[in-house]
């Protein structure tokens, strides 16, 4: 019988990579066995370094065996399909509901990533921001209060179990954190329950570690 390899996941760096953090936190509490390659950003080697693992030249990039999977959306599935640990609500129209509210936070909300960008081990306090970032922090605070209130009974995450959509929403829980961004009393729990998950917490602990090189 032939072993399957474990899988690969190339990221970049714990602090800043937002992009990484969704399929690791995904993997990670789907209770996937995996291996990271940490790649360093915003080096003059960053690029090929990346492309040695990733044919798109971005991480992240999921590695099974020959093959590279890119896109944070791409990977999050792969792990809810493989996931030990479900990360998908039973109910199908939760599942579609979920898999939409992590659909639009992949393809959303510029503004807010291109003013708050991700830095979880800092904090800033009265960070200015333009009218079309609080456009999109209002978006995802009644996102969040939406799928609460319809689907958040059994717990309390999004979709009550922790799921897909709390993976592709953790780096924007890590930058309502960092810019002390206004929310509603409802977003602000769960900010707190979602920032105490333990695969946020051991992301953030990686985080803490690298800053400690």
């Amino acid at each position: 019988m032939v072993e399957t390899p474990i899988p690969v996941l190339v990221i970049g760096d714990k602090n800043l990579s937002s992009w990484s953090m969704r399929p690791w936190v995904a993997l990670h509490a789907a209770g996937i066995a995996f291996d990271e390659v940490r790649i360093k950003l915003r080096t003059e080697t960053s690029k090929a370094e990346i492309l040695r693992h990733s044919p798109a030249g971005k991480v992240p990039a999921l590695k099974l065996g020959a093959v590279a999977i890119g896109e944070s959306i791409a990977i999050c599935e792969w792990a809810a399909e493989n996931a030990k640990t479900p990360i998908l609500p039973q109910d199908p129209v939760a599942r579609a509901v979920c898999r939409a509210a992590g659909a639009e936070m992949h393809a959303g909300f510029g503004a807010l990533r291109n003013e708050c960008p991700m830095d979880m081990l800092a904090r800033f306090a009265n960070h200015p921001i333009s009218d079309q970032c609080l456009g999109d922090i209002t978006r995802i605070d009644a996102l969040w209060n939406d799928c609460r209130r319809q689907w958040g009974q059994g717990g309390p995450y999004l979709f009550g179990a922790w799921s897909l959509a709390d993976a592709m929403f953790a780096p924007v829980v890590s930058r309502f954190i960092t810019y002390d961004l206004r929310v509603s009393p409802a977003a602000r729990a769960y900010l707190e329950v979602a920032s105490h998950h333990p695969s946020y917490m051991a992301w953030a602990e990686g985080a803490r570690a690298e800053a400690a090189i």
